[in-house]
């Protein structure tokens, strides 16, 4: 029998008639229960599933902000934090950040260390009767200066930098419309302090029980 760590949990097999990307379901609990297609999950009636969001903050204290491509099912052109995306199944959440940091904006996030600091964030949103229901943990990633960017034109309508003061006060005074998770994200953040470098990170334990899947790394 395989010693399992309390604070992590093996994944579930995949069905072998499912095919694609798949997402992870869950249940009100956060414990997975299934996966599923991601090209067909989301709907009017999108079922609870894993998720992550990403701030990336460059050695100057901007942050990354994108916009999403307009050709995108769900909230197609909404300006929102650098990145989201969907764990695989087995699939640790940094090691997820990573590969979606590198498809969706060509930056390889590479030693960074990608710290978790809102380990319970949950939210779910609709836009054009496409619904999102996720537990999306978040994490914050601080990179160097200058670091190389090569957006997707298929996932990214445009990516800026922009000081995270700026990004924080404008989305909290409301002149900056933002993705509605991104505007929820930044109200808890401002609780762990001013600087993204000083937020604590939380520990993995925290964690909806189908995100402790360790990391490859």
């Amino acid at each position: 029998m395989t010693d399992v760590s309390p604070m992590f949990v093996e994944p579930s097999p995949v069905p072998a008639d499912l095919s694609g990307e798949l997402v992870v379901l869950v249940d009100d609990g956060g414990a997975a229960i299934g996966v599923a297609p991601k090209a067909s999950v989301h709907g009017a009636d999108t079922p609870r599933h894993l998720a992550f969001s990403c701030y990336v903050i460059d050695a100057s204290g901007r942050l990354l902000v994108s916009r999403r491509a307009t050709t995108k099912p769900t909230f197609p052109g909404v300006l929102t934090n650098s990145l989201c995306g969907h764990p695989g199944p087995g699939e640790s959440l940094p090691d997820a950040v990573c590969r979606r940091a590198g498809s969706e904006l060509g930056l390889d996030l590479g030693g960074s260390p990608i710290r978790l600091v809102l380990p319970r964030f949950s939210y779910r949103a609709e836009m054009n009767g496409v619904v999102e229901n996720e537990a999306c943990p978040v994490f914050v990633v601080t990179v160097p200066d200058g670091i190389p960017l090569a957006p997707d034109a298929d996932e990214v309508a445009s990516a800026e930098w922009m000081p995270w003061a700026d990004y924080r006060d404008r989305v909290l005074d409301g002149s900056l419309q933002v993705s509605s998770w991104s505007t929820d994200q930044v109200r808890q953040l401002v609780a762990l302090g001013a600087d993204p470098g000083d937020w604590p990170e939380a520990a993995p334990s925290d964690l909806p029980p189908a995100a402790r899947v360790q990391s490859s790394a």
